[in-house]
């Protein structure tokens, strides 16, 4: 751990709390190692996802606002969403409020209080690649991971709208890249970084997810990956618990770990495996992991 600490609000979000709690668990493991300290105000609540937009521009806009509200009060200025949903949500919600000045004014009836839009919401790309200086890694990697060969799946949301998101670069985004390969790992050039999986049509239309699930683990393969590096809980979901059904399906095999970006820093800087969740993923990276084929 570093001496100095760094402190930022926490915001995890629903998924977090529940299908990618692995997320949430190597995301705070690797803050510990980095001196970071995080403040998760009580009673925040769901930011409307991936639905809530569909449904209204003001339930989109108030349902992140209320709880981003929540920080402003705790004096908290620096928000860390580590869900790709609930980063673009935020993001979103703070663009329009900040251009549209009826919806403002409406947000702020619906919350119950005034909202200043002074809070700043980062996805832990943004905060690692800042932190992660080369004198820093040289103190912090004591597991070289020489046997991985990675993509970096950045998922459809965080990158876009670029106007909104201003993260990156849009189509070709390179953070968890370059994060990755700080600590050693190698990342290979691909061009499904930004392709979507198909998100929340999981449940609804599972067909579309198949299809993109495939397209996304068969570039994978084909450029010689033995894993797919992710930042997004609806990406883990749909690319780990739906490969076996897309092996199935198209007469394949991949086996494929899909992995957080923050296990694998974890692992680097010496987090112990059975402290990252490795054993919630429905495709296992133990033998990867071990330095054998999988």
């Amino acid at each position: 751990m570093t001496d100095a600490k760094t402190t930022f609000g926490y915001y995890p979000g629903c998924s977090l709390h529940s299908t990618g709690a692995e997320y949430d668990i190597s995301f705070k493991a690797v803050c510990e190692k980095l001196g970071i300290e995080l403040q998760e105000p009580k009673g925040w609540i769901c930011c409307g996802a991936t639905a809530g937009h569909m449904t209204s521009k003001l339930l989109a806009a108030a349902l992140p606002v209320r709880t981003m509200s929540l920080y402003e009060q705790a004096g908290i200025s620096d928000i860390v969403v580590p869900c790709a949903a609930c980063y673009a949500r935020c993001k979103a919600a703070l663009h329009e409020t900040a251009h549209d000045k009826e919806l403002k004014k409406d947000v702020d009836e619906v919350v119950g209080r005034p909202f200043a839009g002074k809070v700043k919401i980062l996805n832990p790309l943004e905060v690692f690649i800042n932190l992660l200086t080369p004198e820093k890694v040289k103190t912090l990697v004591t597991k070289p991971l020489t046997q991985m060969k990675v993509v970096c799946y950045y998922g459809c949301l965080l990158t876009r709208p670029p106007k909104v998101m201003q993260f990156d670069v849009c189509e070709y985004p390179m953070s968890m890249d370059k994060i990755l390969r700080a600590v050693g790992i190698k990342t290979l050039d691909w061009s499904y970084k930004t392709d979507c999986c198909g998100g929340s049509l999981a449940l609804t239309r599972t067909d579309i997810v198949v299809k993109l699930a495939r397209d996304i683990l068969e570039e994978a393969r084909a450029v010689g990956a033995n894993a797919i590096a992710v930042a997004c809980p609806l990406c883990h979901a749909n690319l780990d618990t739906r490969q076996t059904e897309v092996e199935e399906k198209y007469a394949t095999t991949y086996n494929i770990p899909i992995l957080y970006f923050t296990q694998l820093l974890g692992l680097a800087f010496g987090v112990p495996a059975e402290d990252l969740a490795f054993k919630k993923h429905l495709v296992s990276p133990e033998p990867l992991l071990a330095g054998t084929p999988a």
